[in-house]
């Protein structure tokens, strides 16, 4: 395949996701695709080739520019709504891929409300959200957890959770861990505004067949559990953080 074809696949996924509303995803697909061909443009030799490129560079800059706006114009009214679906047994939703477009510069606290952060495994996967936030956040320097305890895992929990505030400490970081009994909640917000509720939580995914199977690491190739992921947009989250 060659670098312009591949470009456009990537522009036909993102008018897909935008047909589907889910403009954010449509944007960092957009993004993608248009870089290839003006990269592509740039050294084409066929003065008709390049017009056609130039051409279709347009046409999906456009397209980009008015979802930037409508973005900004339904976080400003306090609309913005995007939904993603998640079917059972599919990939390609690590943490990364579900909702890293969000997390940059402009975040400098998050707040994890998910009551199911006990066991081994829902450690783990609290570790490496915390891991993708320590590599995307250069600003970030506050993490709450807010979560319940259970009697069995509890020691193990607290020894999790000690490793992680130390480690991050490191990074700058502090790591607040809250417990709540009556959490129900699952949800993850930025400082930035952003909030994203997944309906299962941090632990959506299923646990890997074996010890050596694709997906143990690499979340993208971990099949899923169903659940829908509604994402947010709020100008009043910065008031949560005393």
């Amino acid at each position: 395949m060659n670098i312009e074809h591949a470009a456009i696949n990537i522009l036909k996924r993102g008018v897909e996701l935008d047909t589907k509303k889910r403009y954010t995803e449509a944007l960092v697909c957009y993004q993608e695709g248009l870089q290839i061909l003006v990269d592509k443009m740039k050294g084409e030799p066929d003065e008709s080739l390049r017009s056609y490129l130039r051409k279709k560079v347009e046409e999906y800059m456009n397209r980009a520019e008015t979802i930037k706006k409508l973005v900004l114009q339904q976080k400003e009214a306090g609309q913005f709504h995007e939904q993603i679906h998640i079917e059972n047994n599919s990939i390609g939703h690590s943490y990364k891929t579900l909702f890293g477009r969000f997390l940059d510069e402009d975040v400098q606290f998050v707040i994890v409300e998910d009551p199911y952060i006990r066991y081994h495994h829902q450690c783990q996967n609290f570790l490496k959200l915390s891991e993708l936030l320590v590599r995307s956040c250069p600003n970030l320097s506050y993490i709450e957890l807010v979560t319940s305890s259970d009697v069995k895992s509890a020691n193990d929990q607290k020894n999790c959770f000690h490793i992680l505030q130390n480690d991050l400490g490191r990074h700058k970081i502090k790591l607040t861990v809250k417990y709540s009994e009556t959490l129900h909640d699952r949800q993850i917000i930025l400082s930035s505004g952003w909030i994203i509720k997944i309906g299962r939580g941090l632990d959506y995914f299923k646990a890997p067949e074996n010890k050596y199977c694709l997906g143990v690491f690499e979340m993208d190739l971990r099949p899923c559990l169903e659940t829908t992921v509604d994402i947010v947009h709020s100008k009043n989250v910065r008031q949560i953080q005393s």
